[in-house]
């Protein structure tokens, strides 16, 4: 169920870029959602989200900066080691100049670069271009 939430977020995002949105509130919410939309801060595709509530539903608004193409949650869960990222990051994303995989590792979550820097290996949660 949690992959369904992460994924109707995300949807939620791309569709609010592509109609030239300023924000969007995602509801309900979990905690791998605002891992993704940390690291989706970080690289530089959002400007900001606020969580609202954690503890009952919750709420979340997040302030877009216009360069979201696509983002995604994987709904199968997949093991991938260290050594296959790479691989996994050229069948998923479109070019290799931008995008992101997310892996959830024993680490955290964190982007395909991370992991690759930390030789940890993980299950796939989703990409963003």
């Amino acid at each position: 169920m949690g992959r369904r939430i992460l994924n109707e977020a995300l949807r939620a995002i791309v569709n609010a870029d592509k109609r030239g949105k300023a924000s969007v509130n995602l509801q309900p919410i979990s905690t791998a959602m605002s891992s993704f939309l940390k690291i989706m801060k970080y690289r530089g595709y959002i400007k900001d989200f606020q969580v609202f509530d954690p503890h009952r539903v919750g709420r979340i608004t997040v302030e877009l900066q216009g360069r979201v193409n696509d983002c995604r949650a994987i709904m199968h869960r997949q093991d991938i080691k260290a050594h296959q990222i790479e691989e996994y990051k050229t069948r998923l994303l479109p070019t290799r100049q931008w995008g992101y995989v997310v892996v959830t590792t024993s680490d955290g979550i964190v982007d395909h670069e991370e992991a690759i820097r930390r030789n940890i290996g993980g299950q796939v949660l989703g990409y963003f271009h």
